[in-house]
């Protein structure tokens, strides 16, 4: 599984471990053109062995989507297209600011924080995303029944 926070120019990429349980960062993409793109996101898939796309959505403190959450939602569904695999997407508010509150408490210098913030923001993006969704998984009782 890979999480995604979208940038109109940098898209933060986190992925899970197999058994989708740990979400770490793993690299921020430069887009370039739509064919360059679509090539890194194939490989993506190809190469982690992505079975599915969190795509982080930019919701207003009301809880009312913003225009960047439209783009997102467009971006996502050209990620599903090109790549096959199916994409869900989850309220991502405040993953940047905690990303970047994580990097400055390491105390890394500001360009090692822009390094590095979108790929965090899209590590705590997934690691919440697979908290909620172990919350809501249906409870299969205790092996000793």
């Amino acid at each position: 599984m890979a999480g995604i926070d979208y940038g109109a120019a940098r898209i933060g990429i986190a992925i899970t471990d197999p058994n989708q349980t740990i979400a770490s960062p793993f690299e921020n993409y430069q887009r370039s053109d739509q064919t360059a793109d679509t090539l890194r996101f194939r490989q993506l898939v190809e190469q982690e062995n992505i079975v599915q796309f969190v795509v982080g959505l930019p919701i207003h403190i009301s809880g009312e989507e913003s225009p960047q959450s439209r783009e997102a939602r467009a971006f996502g569904a050209w990620l599903a297209q090109v790549t096959g695999i199916p994409v869900d997407y989850f309220d991502e508010r405040f993953s940047t600011k905690q990303a970047e509150q994580l990097l400055q408490d390491a105390k890394l210098t500001r360009r090692l924080r822009k390094q590095r913030r979108d790929m965090v923001a899209a590590q705590i993006l997934l690691t919440a995303y697979l908290e909620a969704s172990r919350d809501h998984a249906p409870d299969i009782g205790s092996l000793d029944d």
